[in-house]
């Protein structure tokens, strides 16, 4: 019983095929007639293009101050709260100033000492009492008490640690009593500013190549470098409202990813892009006049890994067409030539139909185009 089951199915599912495939003939009133392929065919259209490149990127702050004590100390107190925003020449910590202060205070006497002793030298250099060598002697001293009056007077400023730049302000990373020194390797805090913020991006050198050669060939495309707008797709999907501009394109390849570092400026009002944060961007490269798009499930590639269509030519005989493509658009493919304008290409059916045979093609009307850059 099964085994005549399997011969009945296998039978009908043959006749299918062959039917399918325009093999059979079927006879009317006594007369053979073929059965073309039937294809769906998609009618090529010049059109003007909008050409996005989606990239992924990070962001990172437009400044960043690491504050670091320039003088040594005792930490008496931390003036600020972490995670506010701080103002440039805002105070941040204060170091213990006593030993300071004396320097500070010698050196006050001192060079009011070495003042005297000019004016004297000055009242006996006219009557000869004093050389001239020792006249000069007196005067460096006292230049070079002044030096060090300016010298401790900036050591006791130092001892109030101030913000370089306005910006928030991150953790503390000391306490108050803690021992810090000047040059020391750990920061007491990092400042960023973030209003504007940049978006590092990293497209491939063969990315970079194509944008340029596209710029050649078509006024409307610009290259990256050249102010192109820029926005932003969170991580949760959410689209970032404001959008900015590409501001360089960095003069050397990363030889660890082949990538070019490119650099994009947005603004940050309320704070919501934060450095670190991952983001995709989509660079607008302008838009391809007379652009010719086709569906991507029309195109093949042999053996050499060369592409190529099927197009219904005159008398609906197909022909296998090389094209040139450059790249993908949603669900579509940009082609650079091989195809013209009114061209019907075959996306549904190409397993039935091989160079040079007959079919009959009609408009496919299943094709939903998206097209989205990469």
């Amino acid at each position: 019983m099964y085994q005549r089951l399997f011969v009945f199915i296998f039978g009908v599912c043959v006749l299918v095929l062959l039917s399918g495939c325009g093999e059979v003939e079927q006879r009317d009133e006594g007369q053979e007639v073929e059965v073309l392929p039937l294809v769906d065919v998609y009618t090529v259209k010049s059109e003007t293009v909008p050409l996005v490149r989606k990239l992924p990127g990070r962001m990172s702050a437009f400044n960043v101050a690491e504050v670091r004590p320039q003088v040594n100390g005792i930490v008496l107190k931390r003036k600020f709260d972490e995670g506010s925003f701080v103002v440039e020449g805002q105070e941040l910590y204060e170091i213990d100033d006593d030993v300071y202060q004396a320097h500070y205070n010698k050196a006050v006497a001192n060079l009011n000492g070495l003042k005297r002793i000019l004016q004297r030298a000055e009242k006996l250099r006219e009557s000869l009492t004093v050389t001239e060598q020792e006249y000069e002697d007196a005067l460096y001293s006292l230049e070079k008490a002044q030096a060090e009056l300016e010298l401790a007077r900036l050591n006791l400023n130092y001892c109030k640690v101030k913000a370089p730049l306005a910006g928030k302000i991150g953790r503390s990373t000391i306490t108050v009593g803690a021992l810090v020194t000047n040059g020391q390797a750990q920061e007491l805090a990092v400042i960023q500013q973030t209003d504007p913020i940049y978006v590092d991006l990293n497209p491939a050198v063969p990315q970079i190549l194509q944008t340029q050669y596209a710029h050649k060939s078509n006024e409307d495309l610009f290259p990256f470098w050249q102010g192109a707008a820029v926005t932003l797709t969170l991580e949760d999907g959410t689209q970032y409202p404001l959008s900015g501009k590409i501001k360089f394109l960095d003069n050397r390849v990363q030889e660890n990813t082949g990538t070019v570092l490119l650099r994009a400026e947005i603004p940050n009002p309320d704070g919501a892009l934060l450095p670190g944060m991952f983001v995709r961007a989509a660079v607008n490269e302008g838009s391809r006049r007379n652009g010719k798009l086709i569906p991507q499930q029309s195109l093949f590639r042999d053996a050499k890994g060369t592409p190529y269509v099927w197009v219904v030519g005159k008398d609906n005989i197909v022909e296998k067409r090389i094209v040139q493509v450059e790249r993908t658009l949603g669900n579509t493919w940009l082609v650079d030539a091989g195809i013209e304008e009114g061209d019907r290409v075959v996306v549904e059916g190409t397993q039935f139909i091989e160079q040079n045979v007959k079919v009959n093609p009609q408009e496919a009307t299943n094709l939903i185009r998206v097209i989205e850059s990469e």
